[in-house]
């Protein structure tokens, strides 16, 4: 571990910067659960269609999972602080941009940039943490992190509800400039350069692609991407089909789907409880938090397969399979930088943009194949949690450690 100099500058390892790293990690998934029930007055104020307004959730987060493959490696190369700073503020700007929007084209052009912005925090912070807390205590400190801003989307879109109807839907974007603002005044007052040994080389699209291909060559770190990705890729499932499975099949009212909606993200913040005390290391744990993805996936199928299908059995297996996601995320995040600590960065940002944009394609993919019944999303779930099972039993379980590869990479 490569300790920060003397800056003047809080402890990086310290509250109040892992606060920052919390808010940082939480403005992209606070930028989509936030402004959810604000999306019927924007488009009755912008006098457009649903596919139109839709478009401001899509192009975000399009911009959110591509943007990061370009800033990892800039924080590889030139520090943490430079492009953090840059994103954040980007954010910030394009947040006024949202709020102030004349058109709703000028709010869709503020949302892509806010995606631009937005997904610098989620990348270098685990970067950030990699820097301080080394490889063994890193997995520790993301599952702390993860069940802080694991809160985001239980209270985002009852606290988004509350602003819409109080003052508009532009208060929401008002919201989020008031959270980026005071992310980048965090970032230049509180935060230290971590990154103690930057590359030196000349940055390149083809040099980062050959980085990410390094990468990619170790089987432990491919197997975590993977883990990652497909425990990941159930929650877009159930995101994409679950309004549609509870409001139209089971006849629940939206207040009330938005109670079950919120349910599991209390599973989340349970399962990164526990990763955040397990001292047994990422590959035992992300084996056990996959487990627990495969088993309950398959127990939701199976009740839609046996026609027993009801609020229960689908809502409490999503539950304990969000425990699993819980463990998994964070512990697979750590084992895949981990022995990376000069491509920390680029690590985090392969990473991040493929599990962002397998999970995305598997949400469309079941509103695609949505037929009237609970089949598809209790599928698409089922299937994510056999395949983060599988990931750790053909890549992680056995591979060698990477800990000395590095610079073959």
């Amino acid at each position: 571990m490569n300790a920060p100099a003397p800056s003047g500058k809080p402890d990086p390892a310290g509250r109040l910067v892992t606060t920052l790293l919390v808010l940082l990690v939480a403005l992209g998934p606070i930028s989509t659960d936030l402004y959810l029930p604000s999306l019927p007055s924007m488009q009755r104020a912008f006098d457009t269609d649903v596919p139109t307004i839709q478009l401001t959730l899509s192009v975000y987060m399009v911009a959110f999972a591509a943007s990061q493959l370009i800033y990892g490696p800039l924080s590889d190369r030139f520090g943490r602080r430079a492009p953090l700073i840059g994103g954040t503020a980007l954010y910030f700007a394009a947040s006024i941009l949202c709020l102030l929007a004349p058109s709703i084209e000028w709010l869709i052009v503020g949302r892509f940039l806010q995606g631009v912005g937005g997904c610098a925090g989620q990348v270098i912070a685990r970067a950030v943490v990699r820097d301080v807390h080394g490889r063994e205590a890193s997995g520790r400190v993301l599952a702390k992190i993860a069940a802080a801003m694991g809160l985001a989307p239980a209270i985002g879109p009852a606290i988004g509800g509350l602003l819409t109807d109080a003052f508009g839907w532009q208060a929401c974007f008002a919201a989020l400039s008031l959270a980026g603002g005071l992310a980048l005044v965090g970032v230049v007052l509180l935060l230290q350069e971590t990154n103690r040994a930057p590359d030196g080389q000349p940055i390149s699209p083809a040099r980062i692609g050959r980085t990410f291909a390094g990468l990619l060559r170790h089987r432990q770190f491919s197997g975590f991407a993977l883990a990652a990705t497909f425990s990941y890729a159930g929650l877009f499932a159930w995101i994409s089909g679950s309004s549609f499975v509870f409001i139209e099949i089971f006849g629940l009212a939206p207040d009330v789907y938005g109670y079950c909606f919120a349910s599991i993200v209390f599973g989340f913040i349970a399962g990164a409880q526990i990763a955040s005390r397990l001292t047994v290391g990422p590959v035992r744990a992300v084996a056990l938090g996959a487990a627990v993805n495969a088993v309950t996936g398959l127990a939701m199928i199976a009740a839609v397969a046996l026609e027993a299908a009801t609020i229960a059995t689908i809502l409490a297996p999503m539950i304990l399979y969000m425990v699993g996601m819980g463990i998994v995320l964070p512990s697979a995040q750590a084992g895949a930088i981990g022995p990376f600590p000069t491509k920390a960065g680029a690590a985090s940002s392969l990473i991040g943009a493929t599990q962002y944009g397998i999970a995305a394609f598997v949400g469309l993919a079941v509103g695609w194949g949505f037929d009237g019944t609970a089949g598809p999303m209790a599928l698409a779930i089922a299937l994510s949690g056999v395949g983060a099972l599988l990931a750790h039993l053909a890549m992680i379980r056995g591979a060698p450690d990477p800990a000395e590869a590095e610079e073959a990479s």
